[in-house]
């Protein structure tokens, strides 16, 4: 009776482990990525988006795969962010098509421009410039110039970068848009990611044309991501996981952060972290996707590579992040 009951516990304990292992905790499929399939796939990515440039220089911004067509619509803080990474790949693979391509949709940008009291904004519409979109332009134009040592467009960079400093709000964060009509910032609404692009932008701006006020508002910027920002945006799960805000870090890593900031890009990895961990367990399983939800979008995962990348790069260079250098690194190649 004794030796039933011993082995009823075993079988219930086995069980309870087995359940506990496919449910709480179950293991990760990370894949096997190497150096060199992780270029490939960078490089079939660029591929794909200089074959689906059109002849004015934009994008196809949605396909509809089912139905063979685009999708009517479009998005000038997406055409930004496209562009940016068609200049990265110029720099980073060596890409000539890439960067050929990159100029097409900056000549579109250049032809949206709505220029005033010294700066200068993107906007399609002449009504309303966004300040995602003219922080992302601001961005390829940085990528630009280190991909290519050209300063061609130096003078340009000054004026959106311009934009930026005159969108920061007084506690550092910053407006959405400028309104046309009334010649000043729409105070109305927030959003959460254009302050870490406008930080991104500002920084690398200022590390190719040093400025005092860029540096000065960039700061203002990166105090008001990591105090105010997640209570601001009511964020339900601190930190907001934004990979603007782990570039403009990386960019500040050498400025000197504060303990506050190093501990945030602390907090920050973890988040990205967390949410690799998650994505990486659904395995593609019927009771993964059950468990933890549909599978995200692969331009979302993208954005935690980038973030990650970011955040592994500070702890590289600052030793208050050397303890989690080994942990980033590992969630990193797992994304990718």
């Amino acid at each position: 009776m004794l030796f039933r009951s011993a082995l009823l516990s075993i079988a219930f304990l086995a069980a309870l482990a087995i359940i506990l292992r496919m449910t709480v905790v179950p293991p990760e499929d990370c894949g096997t990525p190497s150096e060199r399939s992780i270029e490939e796939a960078a490089s079939r990515a660029v591929d794909w988006m200089v074959r689906n440039q059109e002849g004015d220089g934009r994008y196809v911004y949605i396909y509809n795969a089912g139905t063979g067509s685009a999708i009517s619509g479009y998005n000038e803080v997406r055409h930004a962010g496209v562009t940016m990474a068609l200049y990265q790949a110029a720099g980073r693979l060596q890409d000539r098509e890439a960067l050929a391509a990159a100029d097409r949709a900056l000549v579109w940008m250049q032809d949206n421009l709505e220029r005033r009291n010294g700066w200068a904004a993107l906007t399609p519409d002449g009504n309303r410039p966004k300040l995602g979109a003219s922080a992302l332009m601001l961005v390829s134009l940085a990528e630009r110039r280190l991909a290519t040592g050209d300063p061609i467009h130096d003078g340009l960079m000054r004026e959106l970068a311009a934009f930026i400093v005159t969108m920061q709000r007084q506690d550092g964060g910053f407006h959405v848009a400028y309104d046309l009509s009334k010649d000043r910032p729409d105070e109305e609404g927030t959003s959460r990611y254009y302050p870490g692009e406008a930080l991104w932008a500002l920084a690398l701006t200022h590390e190719a044309l040093p400025d005092p006020v860029l540096e000065e508002a960039a700061w203002r910027a990166l105090d008001f991501i990591t105090l105010r920002r997640d209570i601001v945006e009511d964020v339900k799960f601190p930190p907001l996981p934004d990979q603007w805000a782990a570039y403009g870090l990386s960019e500040m890593a050498d400025w000197g952060l504060t303990d506050q900031q190093a501990a945030y890009s602390q907090r920050l990895a973890g988040r990205f972290g967390f949410l690799v961990r998650i994505e990486s367990q659904r395995q593609g399983s019927w009771y993964g996707r059950m468990l933890k939800g549909g599978d995200v979008r692969a331009s979302g995962v993208g954005t935690w590579t980038e973030a990650l990348s970011g955040l592994w790069r500070i702890s590289v260079r600052d030793e208050r992040l050397s303890d989690s250098r080994d942990r980033i690194k590992e969630r990193l190649i797992c994304v990718a």
